[in-house]
């Protein structure tokens, strides 16, 4: 695939949107912990490795823990794609079924909904199967 190609690739559109949601992730988890610890937690060194102990801060460091264990493996699949090619249009279908499902991922996580939270994690885990298996056939 030529650079220009690859360079205009709407996976890649995807793999920008995934930064702003990592992004999302840090502010939400660190926005959650200040509100618990305060400022002055924030802005200083952290040396007493204090943790909130809320609900809501606990589960949106998860939840951002849990999105950065299948972030390498989605910038990997995308942009490999970018590069490979798409020609069915599945991988980028895959990377659309993992983006949206990340997303809806977090209110679930927060509100502690289980199962339906499981399934939405899945969903995601498929669209990343979606991709690898475009690249392999």
């Amino acid at each position: 695939m030529e650079a220009a190609a690859a360079a205009s690739s709407p996976i890649l559109v995807l793999v920008a949107l995934s930064v702003a949601l990592l992004v999302f992730h840090i502010g939400l988890q660190g926005m959650l912990a200040t509100r618990e610890l305060g400022s002055a937690w924030n802005a200083g060194p952290r040396d007493d490795a204090r943790e909130p102990a809320g609900k809501l801060a606990g589960r949106a460091a998860r939840a951002s823990a849990n999105y950065r264990e299948t972030y390498p493996a989605f910038v990997a699949l995308a942009l490999a794609l970018a590069v490979a090619g798409d020609p069915t249009g599945w991988g980028l279908i895959g990377a659309w079924w993992w983006f949206v499902a990340r997303l809806v991922y977090i209110p679930l996580y927060l509100a502690g909904v289980p199962y339906i939270r499981s399934l939405v994690w899945l969903v995601a885990l498929a669209g990343l199967a979606v991709m690898a298996g475009v690249l392999i056939v």
